[in-house]
């Protein structure tokens, strides 16, 4: 199955084992909009592309450890009580000073500082693909969730408007002596745990329906059936391989490992000398005084600053063996999360091709169940099957039913979960959208590396998420189609 999402054809998908297809509404909803819709409003994608963008800036804050540095100071001074010994001491003084500071040599902890952070952007920017496909893989789950549990209420309230037109017909048949009160209880309490099971079903509905609200921001209004995946590997071998390479986790692992070996030689040089040039320029004011012979001035210094550690008490030692101790923990980490990405990938292949099994026999149990609810309806009609045969063969067609609609569901969520393993479940993998309409973290990060000026500043934070308060709560009602497909697959009587 390959290709991608902007060419998914949306062709009909049988939910009801033995029904009719489901009819595709007017204006119905499609995953490929739930996806689209997310990607733009979801507040956890926000809030993690706006601490990518925070992350981002720590590359500048290092770099400007090793840039010059300007600063003024302006001082007043007032002389309340000045020294009897002194003739010529002044009233009031006004100093300014303009100092200079260029850092020539720091022990090499800017330039590691700037690979450390470097490094982590590009950790960062793996994260934010990893929760791109958790957010993803919950709205695709979402998604079939809605769909399942509709079609599930269909069945669910086709079952209970054949229960009771059977306990109808049973109570009719024992008016004429055909039958006995035991027949006529049985019925009833079939039909009793058909309507509480309807009430369930219901209940799974809006709960799943509320859990799509909360992550796509808007209402399911008719889903559409899901197109297929695409790019599904044919072995797990080829899922591995690929998560191996791509997997945004691991990725961002080892980008993490890398930063932590850098910030290893950012602690030791603690212990070098740093080396920097100075220049200050001074003016004084001494407001007039006649206690001062020159009433203002302006001096001006430079030179070279060498400053050479001799002793910091052990500080420098263990700051380095705390950040070894912690680059090995990140290196660990790597390997941790290698074994996650290949136990998810293998674990979802599983579920995928298990629930692909899943849902085959499940056509055969439909179709058998059907075939033995017509015949033993028939049977009971001459007498060789009793009312308890009957209500047992709609159970069971019932189940069969479900099954079907569940092992669809389990197939499409896993497939899904199986693509976001091997790190190919993203907007740019499925085709959202145009390259200049999808978010690029790298965007941000090329605007701000270079900047240098202090009172450059972005506009005020404001959220850009969707709010959900204004949304109707659902309720647990389907579609028409939804419901007559339901009572056309169970046969009617």
């Amino acid at each position: 199955m390959s290709g991608r999402f902007e060419s998914w054809g949306y062709g009909k998908l049988a939910l009801l084992a033995g029904a009719a297809v489901i009819a595709v509404p007017a204006q119905a909803d499609t995953l490929r909009e739930a996806l689209v819709e997310a990607y733009n409003t979801n507040p956890t994608l926000q809030a993690a592309r706006a601490n990518q963008r925070a992350t981002d800036e720590n590359v500048p804050i290092q770099k400007s450890s090793g840039l010059p540095s300007l600063n003024t100071t302006v001082t007043h001074t007032e002389f309340v009580d000045p020294s009897n010994n002194s003739f010529l001491a002044p009233q009031r003084n006004l100093g300014v000073n303009l100092a200079l500071g260029v850092p020539i040599y720091s022990g090499g902890s800017v330039k590691n500082g700037v690979k450390a952070a470097k490094e982590r952007v590009a950790a960062g920017q793996a994260n934010l693909r990893g929760t791109e496909s958790s957010v993803f893989s919950q709205v695709v789950a979402a998604y079939m969730d809605v769909i399942r549990n509709e079609a599930i209420v269909g069945l669910s309230a086709n079952q209970v408007d054949v229960l009771s037109v059977n306990l109808q017909a049973t109570e009719d048949r024992f008016e004429i002596g055909d039958l006995t009160r035991t027949d006529i209880a049985q019925s009833q309490s079939r039909l009793a745990v058909a309507q509480s099971d309807l009430r369930t079903a219901q209940a799974n509905l809006i709960t799943a329906r509320e859990t799509y609200i909360q992550l796509v921001g808007s209402g399911p209004d008719d889903l559409q059936p899901p197109p297929p995946l695409p790019g599904l590997p044919d072995t797990v071998e080829d899922a591995v391989y690929a998560a191996l390479e791509n997997n945004p986790d691991l990725t961002a692992a080892k980008e993490n490992a890398e930063a932590a070996g850098y910030d290893v030689e950012v602690a030791g040089a603690g212990r070098l000398p740093t080396v920097s040039l100075f220049a200050n320029r001074d003016y004084s004011n001494f407001y007039g005084s006649p206690a001062v012979r020159i009433t203002s001035e302006f001096t001006a210094n430079a030179g070279v600053r060498v400053s050479i550690p001799i002793f910091q008490g052990g500080r420098t030692a263990a700051l380095q063996r705390q950040a070894g101790a912690r680059a090995s923990a990140a290196f660990e980490q790597v390997i941790a999360a290698e074994r996650n990405a290949i136990a998810q990938v293998r674990a979802a292949y599983s579920s995928w091709q298990a629930s692909n099994a899943i849902i085959e026999s499940s056509k055969t149990a439909v179709a058998a169940a059907e075939l033995s609810l017509e015949g033993t309806r028939a049977e009971n009609s001459i007498g060789n099957r009793t009312i308890l045969d009957v209500l047992n063969a709609e159970q069971e067609l019932l189940s069969a039913r479900v099954q079907l609609v569940t092992a669809r569901r389990n197939a499409y969520v896993a497939g899904f979960s199986l693509l976001a393993a091997m790190g190919r479940a993203e907007a740019r993998d499925l085709g959202l959208g145009d390259e200049g309409l999808l978010y690029d973290p790298t965007l941000n990060y090329d605007r701000v590396k270079g900047k240098i000026w202090d009172w450059d500043r972005d506009p005020e934070p404001a959220a850009t998420a969707t709010r959900t308060v204004d949304i109707p709560a659902p309720d647990a009602d389907i579609p028409p189609a939804e419901t007559a497909n339901a009572e056309s697959s169970d046969g009617g009587q």
